[in-house]
């Protein structure tokens, strides 16, 4: 990992997010010029985290009682892990994952954006990979010069996983279906922290996902639901 010089919490929209967690910019950013310090780590983080997190949510901020405590679990574990290992820095690799159920408009988005965030200021390394479900299937459609295999491998193994808006499709074909429990099956058996996104209600996740995919998300995923109105429609007004 290399050295990151300090950040500008503006730029960054860190102030609302330092200030929630208590934490210092002084420590932040601190001028130690290792690199495996946690100081670092962090900084190294939320750099990453801002090239891919869009615009609208670039200041998201977490507060979900569930999703912070899932967050501090990967963060204990990292930990752990790290002094098992001996290893320079702590980095996120294995943990349980979590299910976001609820309504459009209802902030799923808004706090999984949160999550990675909150993530990036603990002083962990987290290699996430985002994408929605819908743009999952659109680049792992085969086509001529793309490598479909490598592609799917590159969510399939990522370390933390945020696949949003799953089963918002329909009509679930053969092709969906077929990547959905690929992907769910493999990071299932390997443990792998997912953080998934569903506007589904529990009674439609094993009609729209089928019963292995359900059977296993049930198993490795903390459901948390989320209610209320759009929220999209009253900004909107």
């Amino acid at each position: 990992m290399q050295w990151t010089p300090p950040l500008n919490p503006k730029r960054y929209h860190l102030e609302q997010l330092l200030a929630a967690r208590g934490i210092n910019l002084d420590w932040l950013n601190s001028g130690d010029i290792d690199p495996y310090s946690p100081a670092n780590v962090a900084r190294h983080s939320i750099v990453k985290a801002a090239e891919i997190i869009p615009f609208h949510y670039r200041g998201a901020v977490t507060d979900n009682p569930e999703l912070l405590s899932w967050l501090a679990e990967l963060v204990t574990q990292a930990r752990e892990d790290q002094a098992d290992r001996h290893a320079p820095i702590a980095a996120v690799t294995h943990g349980r994952s979590l299910l976001l159920l609820g309504p459009t408009g209802t902030g799923k988005t808004h706090q999984a954006y949160g999550a990675i965030r909150e993530l990036a200021i603990a002083g962990v390394a987290a290699t996430w990979v985002v994408t929605t479900a819908a743009d999952m299937y659109a680049a792992l459609r085969p086509r001529h010069g793309i490598d479909s295999e490598a592609e799917f491998r590159r969510y399939r193994n990522a370390s933390v996983l945020l696949l949003d808006d799953l089963g918002a499709e329909r009509k679930p074909t053969e092709f969906t279906e077929e990547i959905n429990f690929r992907l769910i099956n493999w990071r299932y058996e390997n443990q792998l922290p997912t953080l998934i996104t569903s506007n589904l209600v529990p009674k439609e996740i094993a009609e729209r996902l089928g019963d292995r995919v359900t059977s296993r998300l049930i198993e490795m995923c903390q459901r948390v639901v989320f209610k209320g109105p759009d929220r999209r429609r009253g900004e909107a007004a």
